[in-house]
């Protein structure tokens, strides 16, 4: 039997797929559908058992891990960046995952958690030492505080234990974000509203649209977790990014050509998106100066020492996979032809 918590959500339910692609369907599902929107991502997926975050975290704390249970994926947090109460993110992310973690200690049952690259903030090094650490938010301070926690106890700790710290992902199943979606998700549906794609103007030092970052696909996600259930011995925390910083423009351009060639139109350069305003820029709100990463790029040294030596999906070819997805699964309004 598999855990997955944050099973209904956007990491979680894409776990659960590629569970089942290996036919394993004894899973169980635990997260919180208030938001009914969640049921989308999971109505198509084979599982044992569905159950309320809370009511398993109680199960837990009150007779241990279900018998049989093979391994934890714990991808279960509030990742909004923007809530600023405290107490209810530390309280979600970092104590729900520390009872998670004693929990797979005590009955030696590999635990494999999501990490988050917000962790190193403003620091222009992306490397997992504690000197690059420079959390900008409540959420990067509680996903780094959990990280420690695991760190402090990593050498008495017998089990498996792996924090993948994720990058930009985008990909399939994230409808349910809203504006917390990736980029490639909102790029994509501004583009079938207007024809137009909107990026930051100049900011920190980079010209407009030039902000980088390390974007990776949903599908290199699930397969690095994966790995670790397929290798034991891998433990440790790792950076998740496909080790390629690329600009927003690149994805705007990306996200431009691939629904263009869907619709039977030439694709541009990215002059040509500028001159014809079909990539447009626009001034950074005041609510983000300090607290947005202008520029991440994984170091992958590490996890590649460890063993990991698959090889990651090239952003254009991502965005196109998944751009043909979203125009198969999610709705696109009919009155409004594709932008040509």
């Amino acid at each position: 039997m598999y855990i997955v918590t944050g099973g209904a959500g956007f990491v979680g339910s894409n776990i659960v797929a590629g569970l089942n692609r290996r036919g394993i369907s004894n899973v169980i599902v635990v997260d919180d559908l208030e938001d009914e929107v969640k049921v989308s991502n999971i109505i198509d997926l084979e599982f044992s058992d569905y159950l309320d975050k809370s009511q398993f975290l109680k199960k837990v704390l009150n007779n241990g891990l279900p018998q049989q249970t093979r391994m934890v994926f714990h991808q279960g947090a509030c990742s909004d960046t923007t809530v600023t109460d405290g107490h209810f993110m530390m309280e979600n992310n970092f104590s729900y995952s520390k009872h998670l973690y004693e929990a797979c200690r005590s009955c030696d049952v590999p635990f494999v958690y999501a990490s988050s690259a917000s962790v190193y903030g403003e620091s222009k090094v992306f490397e997992e030492l504690s000197e690059h650490e420079k959390p900008l938010n409540v959420y990067a301070l509680s996903k780094l505080i959990f990280d420690r926690y695991v760190r402090a106890r990593e050498a008495s700790c017998r089990i498996q234990v792996v924090g993948l710290r994720y990058f930009n992902v985008y990909g399939a199943r994230e409808q349910h974000k809203a504006h917390m979606a990736s980029v490639a998700y909102q790029l994509f549906h501004q583009y079938q509203a207007t024809g137009q794609v909107r990026l930051f103007g100049a900011t920190g030092g980079y010209d407009d649209g030039e902000q980088r970052r390390d974007f990776v696909s949903i599908e290199d996600v699930v397969s690095a977790n994966l790995f670790c259930m397929d290798h034991p011995d891998f433990k440790g925390i790792f950076n998740l990014g496909t080790g390629v910083s690329r600009s927003f423009n690149d994805i705007g351009l990306a996200v431009v050509n691939s629904c263009r060639t869907i619709s039977g139109s030439k694709s541009l350069c990215l002059e040509e998106c500028q001159t014809q305003e079909i990539i447009r820029y626009f001034d950074m709100p005041a609510t983000l100066t300090g607290k947005y990463q202008d520029y991440t790029q994984a170091d992958v040294g590490r996890l590649r020492e460890a063993g990991y030596d698959r090889k990651f999906i090239p952003l254009e070819a991502g965005v196109r996979r998944y751009v043909y997805w979203l125009r198969q699964h999610v709705h696109c309004d009919p009155s409004k032809p594709d932008p040509t």
